[in-house]
Order: C-alpha cells, then structure tokens, then sequence
C-alpha cells in the first residue's frame, strides 16, 4: 500500500498518519504534542509515518492542544525610577525583544507593582503567558522561585539565597567579570586597588566583590579599601569621596558598574587627581556611560543583548519540555580604554 492512500484530498490527517503507524488518531495526537505517556515504538512508528506523508501539524490546533497563548513576559521586579535610568534593562530586552521576534512568541513588558506585586504574580499564572523571564539587581526571586513549578521560567540574575528547587539561570559570571578588571589593572603594575562595590544584598554585588578579592589574591596584593553604591552615579560619587575621605592610598578603583564609574570619575577629576596616571578606574558593564565617560572607560562588556536573546532561547527550550542546564553563562570580554 503507498503513501498516497493514506492522504484524504491531497492533504495528510491525523487519521492518514495513525492508519499508515497502525496507531490510534489520539496516539498521534500525543506524540505529536510532546506527551511522555506513549511507548518509544509507537513514537517511532508515528514519526516515520509524520516523514513519510509529509504531515505538517495545524500550528493553531497545537496551540489549543498545548493551551499555547503565543505570549512570554518578561517581568522587572524593580522600582520604576531604577528601571528607566539603568541602560542596562533597555539592552537586555531589546536583545530579548529582537529573538522573540524571530519566533512564534510575542514578548510583553511586566513592571512589577510596588503597592501590588502579587497583581503580576497572579498574572503570571492565570494563563495568560507560556512562560517568564525574571529580570532585576535585586530580584524579589524568593516569590518567582516558589511560580516556577507552575509556570516555566528563566532567571537573569541567581538568587542571593540558594534556591530550594531547581530554577534555570542565564547570567554572567560576575566573579570572573571582576576579577578581569582587576587583572587588568594589576597587569597595568597597579598594587593598591580600591573596589566601590554594588549592593551587597544583591548576588552581583557580593560575586563582583568576591572575583576583585581572588585577583588580588592570586597576584599576593591585598585588598585595598571598599566603599558600597548602588549602581548609580551618584553613588558612584559618594563612595568615591569616602575612599579619599578615608586617606587610604589607592592608585587604581575598580567600579562595579559603569555608573558608578562615572560618578567617581567626577569626584577624582574635582579633586584634580588625574586619570588614568594618578589613579586607573575600571569597571564592569559596556555601554554609552563608558563611551562618554572622561576619559573612556576600560570595562568588562557583559554583552547584555546577547543575555537577552539566550533568555528567550533558553525559555522556549524549556516550554518545549527539552533538558535545560540549571545555568547558562554569558561570555564577557576586556575592551580597553583609556581609564587605564
């Protein structure tokens, strides 16, 4: 018997694929859908059967199989103000925003609520999405941690607590991303190298610390005075007046974060210490404040579109039930300037 009889108006059915696998309608329903309830012989039947009819499933009807909504969110669980002033959000999801748009899936944009937060949780599991992306410095994980059996979801930022389930990360390696600035400037025959850190209660914060720390290490230097930001210039700033404030003498920062660098960029220059020859600045993140910074900044670029599209990648393996390794690393590379 040939293909051709199996196919009802040129077109193969659910039906013609089951009679030629000599399977039931529904089998090939599942198999086609994904279910691990059928037994490998009958998959392997309906697959050949798939190939050798040229069956194309309806993509609609998989959705209403499968309960697709065609939707993934990306949630902040940030205050607004932070959002908007940190470039670091906008790179990420237009990386994010320009893979969704290659697939099937529409990405929308979840801020969470300050007054409400659990309004976007709710959200998040009355099915209205496939799954979520979990962006934010500090990432309330705690409560997303708890959604995730419920809803598949990818991290941008590992909890500051060890997770009691299994949850999936896409990052950087934030130790290994400081601990290059800091090679740098130690290679550059700097010895005394101050840190203005991130927030220590965030995850960046303490690996950013802890990578400029084993550096410093394992070039036998200690470590040099640390003075806390938020990530913001401004803070940048004030840290940077604290470390000249203390009298510590310092002839390289390392900054956490651009921003910050820039801040404390300002502060050297009003005091007229010159950079790079007095003290090197370098930081961590590539973006217009370490373009327009005075002087440029030496940085790690953390090569935050690309984080993007892998959380999207990464997302989508997970809603069509592939094995997803628990972290997924972003590459970082040194772009020299001349802070250093």
């Amino acid at each position: 018997m040939t293909s051709d009889e199996f196919v009802e108006g040129g077109k193969p059915t659910l039906e013609a694929v089951g009679a030629l696998a000599g399977v039931s309608r529904a089998t090939v329903s599942r198999v086609i859908n994904g279910h691990a309830t059928v037994k490998p012989e009958m998959v392997d039947a309906v697959n050949a059967a798939v190939a050798q009819l040229r069956y194309v499933p309806n993509r609609a009807a998989r959705s209403l199989v499968r309960r697709r909504t065609q939707m993934i969110a990306m949630v902040i669980p940030e205050r607004t103000a932070e959002f908007f002033a940190d470039p670091y959000f906008a790179e990420v999801i237009q990386g994010a925003a320009l893979y969704a748009s290659s697939t099937d899936q529409t990405l929308t944009l979840l801020i969470e609520s300050d007054a409400d937060p659990e309004k976007t949780r709710r959200y998040l599991t009355g099915g209205n999405v496939d799954g979520a992306l979990i962006l934010s410095h500090h990432s309330r994980v705690p409560a997303y941690v708890e959604l995730s059996d419920t809803v598949p979801m990818v991290f941008g930022v590992r909890p500051l607590e060890p997770a009691e389930r299994p949850i999936h990360v896409v990052d950087v390696d934030n130790v290994e991303a400081a601990a290059i600035a800091t090679r740098h400037l130690v290679a550059r025959g700097r010895t005394s190298i101050a840190t203005i850190s991130g927030p220590l209660d965030t995850a960046a914060g303490i690996d950013r610390v802890n990578g400029w720390r084993s550096a410093l290490a394992d070039a036998g230097l200690d470590a040099g005075p640390l003075e806390s930001g938020t990530f913001t210039p401004a803070s940048g700033a004030e840290a940077m007046q604290r470390l000249l404030d203390n009298g510590a003498r310092i002839d390289a920062v390392f900054a956490a974060s651009a921003q910050m660098a820039t801040g404390a960029l300002e502060v050297l220059r009003a005091h007229s210490i010159r950079v790079p020859y007095d003290i090197a600045v370098a930081s961590v993140d590539n973006n217009y404040f370490s373009t327009s910074a005075n002087p440029p900044l030496t940085t790690v670029d953390l090569d935050t579109a690309n984080k993007g599209a892998v959380l999207v990648q990464t997302l989508l393996r997970l809603i069509d039930g592939e094995d997803v390794p628990p972290f997924t690393a972003v590459p970082t590379a040194l772009v020299e300037r001349r802070s250093v």
